[in-house]
């Protein structure tokens, strides 16, 4: 049975909508990878690390285990601070300024920037703080 021509102008209009719908998001979506990609590459530059080692090191270490980060299903921690926005805060462990150098140095050995904290000394290499830190970075 043919369409009728009012229904078909109804299914061309709607079909017109949804492709402009599709289209936008299309847009925002790669609008979002731009932006991911240019964070990733500001952060590699600026701490020389891998951001995806680093992740995998995150899991490796059980740093979830006491630190929450959002995305990371495995971190759930309560007993370190929340790890979201690390590269937006101004001190690291009450008492360094944020750069990528003190937060490699903090991840390397907490006990010695800060003796009794919470945090343990895990045996982290230079290299493995460096690329924890870059993946902590792009969170």
């Amino acid at each position: 049975m043919p369409i009728r021509p009012d229904r078909r102008r109804h299914w061309l209009t709607a079909l017109i909508a949804l492709l402009a719908v599709l289209g936008i998001a299309g847009a925002i979506l790669n609008e979002q990878v731009k932006e991911e990609n240019d964070l990733n590459a500001r952060v590699t530059a600026m701490t020389g690390g891998n951001i995806e080692h680093g992740q995998q090191l995150f899991q490796s270490y059980g740093c979830g285990a006491c630190h929450m980060l959002r995305r990371i299903p495995q971190a759930r921690g309560q007993i370190g601070p929340p790890l979201d926005g690390i590269a937006s805060r101004a001190i690291i462990a009450g008492k360094l300024s944020n750069s990528p150098e003190n937060l490699q140095r903090w991840i390397a050995d907490p006990q010695a920037v800060s003796p009794g904290t919470a945090m343990p000394r895990l045996g982290v290499t230079a290299a493995d703080a460096r690329d924890l830190t870059a993946f902590l970075y792009t969170r």
